[in-house]
């Protein structure tokens, strides 16, 4: 049986139905602070978890039968910011306490990590994987932390504990959590809905980003690799595509020719700034043939199209080779 915590979240909401899809809902609990939301699976079971409560991390796992945890809960970098303390709390005390739980049952975890943990003096473009973590954000610094707990459970107790450096993740399944790439996806709302969009970054802020179909075949891919095979006990960088943000308005325009875009930076272009443009991650692909299916314009023509259904405003895409 799999326990997904954090299963309300951007990446949560889609993983627990790829995961339903594979295994079968009755085989999957979700947990989250809230309660289940309109798009978890009907046959998967829901409980209430607060992950820095190690009593009921104990609970859940004494009383279902969990072979594999996806530890998904956390607070996102430009949130924690604004609450330091509850970032570390969430981030840190929530993954020790799934770790050791997962330890005294010889449980498989994966957890996920992000292109946060670089900073400013990492390598700005193909960032390696060995490439030097120095991050200057709470939440870097609790994902860098993470990495290397992980590898010690891995390296001093043999835990099975997979992980992947996240780069920004866009979807039109969840709204954004708090992240400093969350304009990557307020963008095509904003096209969509008031044909305008006011992006918090400049124009020239160029990062790694991925399609959410993309992040879900990623964890799976890596999830189902041999054990053998697995090199990195950290975190594997991914890769898939890099933009600026305005490059993306460019790409939106090709299909909302009418959609305007202003860059306005706050507090989250300082984040943005220490993170690389792209990432290296020919480890993943040697290890587990980690390999992306979309590039830009698939995505944000998929992106277009799922978020003019649920908003009642289609958009043609196919007037444009």
């Amino acid at each position: 049986m799999i326990l997904v915590t954090g299963s309300n979240g951007q990446i949560g909401v889609d993983l627990l139905q790829a995961l339903a899809d594979r295994y079968g809902g009755m085989h999957i609990v979700a947990a989250d602070l809230e309660g289940s939301n309109s798009r978890t699976p009907p046959d998967v079971r829901f409980e209430p978890l607060d992950v820095r409560s190690v009593d009921r991390v104990e609970e859940l796992l004494t009383t279902n039968p969990i072979d594999t945890i996806y530890h998904l809960a956390g607070i996102l970098s430009a949130s924690g910011e604004q609450n330091p303390d509850l970032c570390w709390d969430v981030n840190i005390g929530g993954l020790r306490n799934v770790l050791r739980a997962a330890n005294e049952r010889s449980l498989r975890v994966f957890w996920p990590s992000s292109i946060a943990v670089f900073g400013p003096h990492t390598v700005r473009e193909e960032a390696p994987q060995s490439a030097r973590t120095d991050p200057d954000t709470i939440y870097g610094i609790t994902k860098a932390t993470g990495e290397r707990l992980c590898r010690y459970y891995a390296s001093h107790h043999a835990l099975d504990v997979r992980s992947i450096r996240f780069p920004g993740v866009i979807s039109y399944s969840a709204p954004p959590g708090g992240g400093t790439t969350d304009f990557a996806v307020e963008m095509f709302f904003g096209a969509i809905k008031d044909g305008a969009y006011d992006c918090f970054v400049s124009a020239d802020t160029r990062l790694p980003m991925m399609y959410m179909p993309d992040a879900v075949k990623s964890v799976l891919d890596l999830m189902g690799a041999d054990s053998d095979a697995l090199s990195v006990r950290t975190s594997y960088n991914v890769a898939a595509f890099s933009f600026s943000a305005g490059e993306l308005a460019e790409a939106i325009q090709k299909y909302v020719p009418d959609f305007t875009c202003t860059f306005h930076p706050d507090f989250r272009q300082e984040i943005a700034d220490t993170w690389p443009g792209s990432i290296d991650d020919s480890v993943a692909r040697a290890d587990w043939n980690w390999i992306p299916e979309f590039d830009l314009d698939r995505m944000v023509r998929d992106m277009l199209t799922h978020i003019g259904q649920s908003l009642g405003v289609p958009v043609d895409i196919s007037k444009v080779e």
